[in-house]
């Protein structure tokens, strides 16, 4: 992407792997002073020798989440990246998981909004950017029920704050992607006791008959950080899945 985010400072969440941790760097190579977090403080301590600077973020707490406000002062851009995957339908979900989904996946997005948003709006703009999924308002996917619940949510969030806030030079917009090359990922594949033929049926469903990369959904996140006209949308990123 072409974007200059220079003079721009971005926070990333669950920068320590994956999404997160592409993203941080690629926001770092558009020239945007980049800090970097994550609830495991050794995750992200490698950043430091690209010029990221680092520090624990438990996104769970709100004290946490507004002592890091207080303590970083306003940022430009915000990419809430930290979520969590579970698997089953609506009959095997417990509450218990379905709870920590709505924590992690949307509540955490509402404590870093309103830690947040108020230093974009004392400065007269800034961008956020959520991750949501194709599993969601998007598409229904089996055995997703908790998580696919919880990124529909955050698409209805991220065009609430993007409504609220367009006059205000706020700017909010959610990823959508499909299957994605993650330790994640990776984790869920071995879950099932046959990671080969996991890994063939992830793939096979991507008519490009590939998975994503990191990288490549950290593209679209600069983009959204630097796209000045775009706000209130939902981009779905998945390589043809839902085409």
């Amino acid at each position: 992407m072409s974007q200059d985010l220079g003079g721009k400072t971005a926070l990333v969440t669950a920068a320590g792997q994956g999404i997160g941790r592409a993203s941080a760097l690629a926001y770092k190579r558009a020239g945007a002073r980049v800090i970097a977090t994550d609830i495991n403080a050794a995750a992200v301590e490698s950043l430091a020798a690209e010029g990221i600077e680092t520090r624990l973020l438990d996104v769970l707490s709100d004290q946490a989440v507004k002592d890091a406000a207080a303590e970083i002062g306003p940022v430009d851009i915000l990419f809430n990246c930290a979520g969590v995957v579970h698997g089953g339908t609506v009959l095997e979900t417990s509450d218990e998981d379905l709870a920590f989904a709505w924590d992690l996946n949307v509540r955490a997005m509402v404590r870093t909004a309103r830690a947040f948003l108020p230093g974009m709006l004392s400065r007269g703009g800034g961008a956020i950017v959520n991750m949501a999924s194709v599993a969601s308002s998007v598409k229904g996917v089996p055995n997703r029920f908790a998580y696919s619940v919880t990124k529909a949510a955050v698409i209805g969030l991220t065009k609430s704050i993007a409504a609220d806030y367009v006059a205000q030079g706020v700017r909010c917009n959610a990823i959508c992607p499909g299957t994605v090359e993650s330790p994640s990922l990776q984790e869920r594949m071995r879950a099932g006791g046959d990671y080969e033929a996991a890994r063939a049926a992830f793939i096979a469903r991507q008519p490009m008959g590939r998975l994503g990369t990191p990288e490549e959904i950290a593209d679209l996140a600069v983009y959204l950080a630097g796209a000045s006209y775009t706000t209130g949308q939902a981009y779905v990123i998945d390589g043809g899945w839902t085409a």
